[in-house]
């Protein structure tokens, strides 16, 4: 397997609770977890595939400037993630209380793809929003939001 040569990093205010939807609900594996004697995440590292995220808890001495979403929703991360079947993805995160912000529709380059936050943790404040798209062939993607046009072009 080769390894992922961009990592998103990302901050929770609720790392615990992050990583477990993320695992529970998506399917990604634990790499590394690391607490930071506080009650939170120093340092985090899941797979999903080949792909890896790193995550940990907000802090205010992150020399990163990187910060947990905002609890006015103003989106501050994001990743895309590419899954098997999309259908079963979609349905999962619907029933784990994720907020669909995209419908699952079908995309003109041939690919479906839905967006959704993950619920709110107990700090009231919402996590990245998370892409998803399906790796099968449009062929396969019928009953979708929107039909792919003949006359649209992958980009």
């Amino acid at each position: 397997m080769a390894q992922s040569t961009i990592i998103p990093g990302m901050r929770y205010r609720e790392a615990h609770a992050a990583i477990d939807w993320l695992c529970d609900v998506l399917g990604f594996e634990r790499n590394l977890v690391v607490p930071d004697g506080a009650g939170g995440v120093a340092h985090a590292q899941l797979m999903l595939g080949s792909g890896m995220i790193m995550l940990g808890s907000e802090r205010e001495d992150d020399d990163r400037g990187v910060v947990a979403p905002t609890p006015t929703g103003a989106l501050t991360q994001s990743a895309y993630i590419v899954v098997e079947d999309i259908e079963d993805s979609y349905e999962r995160v619907k029933a784990a209380g994720a907020n669909i912000v995209m419908e699952l529709e079908e995309q003109s380059y041939g690919a479906a793809s839905t967006r959704c936050e993950t619920p709110k943790v107990s700090s009231g404040t919402s996590a990245p929003t998370i892409h998803g798209r399906s790796t099968r062939p449009p062929s396969s993607l019928a009953g979708l939001t929107r039909p792919l046009n003949q006359t649209d072009s992958p980009v």
